[in-house]
């Protein structure tokens, strides 16, 4: 199938992600068929069940890897790290802080 393939070729170019499997004709709502992690284009975890455990498995694997948040992303991870999971929430970016006091304010 081409979708299929378009889709294995995408995520050997992804650098770090959370992919998400669903049938061709399932609704939003639907349970997915699998959810897992991507780095530098090879599955590391996969059949994690949603995509709420698969955010949290993705920075304990960029922790525990000492891997660089992709620069593209920096600001949504320094987001989960900082300011959902209080991780060294002193020390925001000038972006996150304003966001943070708007969301808190």
């Amino acid at each position: 199938d081409a979708d299929f393939e378009n889709s294995e070729r995408d995520m050997a170019k992804t650098v770090i992600g959370i992919y998400v499997i669903k049938p061709e004709d399932a609704e939003a709502c639907d349970p997915p068929l699998d959810v897992g992690l991507i780095v530098e284009g090879v599955k590391v975890l996969q059949n994690l069940g949603d995509v709420t455990k698969a955010c949290a498995l993705l920075l304990g694997v960029i922790y525990s890897l000492n891997l660089s948040y992709p620069s593209d992303l920096k600001y949504t991870f320094e987001f989960f790290q900082k300011v959902l999971l209080g991780l060294d929430a002193q020390k925001l970016s000038h972006k996150i802080q304003v966001l943070n006091n708007k969301l808190v304010g």
